[in-house]
């Protein structure tokens, strides 16, 4: 077998395998009864299993909003403490910009290499 078809059939194991173990996930959250809600651990022992439960909430900031109810609040004072700021890269606006605006900032830029991903398909 040659190996482009290796990796279709690794990927496809890989996607059957990710996709059972959400669903046996889906089902042990409803059979422990599990919050939804649930943000950090829970530790659950059954049937001579002890099983950690790790739930996490995803949070979104709008910062132009948050920065404008500090604001109004007189809160401004405590974001940093309460939030992190995260600049990140805007790629395409980088590569465009002129050489005498990103050439003095790059120092604060550390870039190393990506893992490549691959889509192999056989026709």
């Amino acid at each position: 077998m040659i190996l482009y078809q290796q990796w279709i059939d690794a990927k496809e194991a890989e996607k059957a395998a990710i996709d059972l173990r959400r669903s046996l996930e889906d089902e042990l959250v409803m059979d422990l009864d599990i919050a939804k809600t649930l943000d950090g651990t829970q530790n659950i022992e059954a049937d001579g299993y002890k099983i950690k439960v790790v739930g996490r909430l995803d949070r979104k900031v709008n910062a132009d909003k948050l920065q404008d109810l500090a604001a109004e609040h007189g809160l401004t004072q405590h974001l940093s403490s309460l939030f992190r700021w995260k600049p990140e890269v805007n790629a395409l606006a980088w590569k465009s910009a002129d050489p005498s605006i990103t050439e003095p900032l790059q120092d604060a830029i550390t870039t190393s290499n990506g893992r490549p991903s691959f889509t192999i398909i056989k026709e």
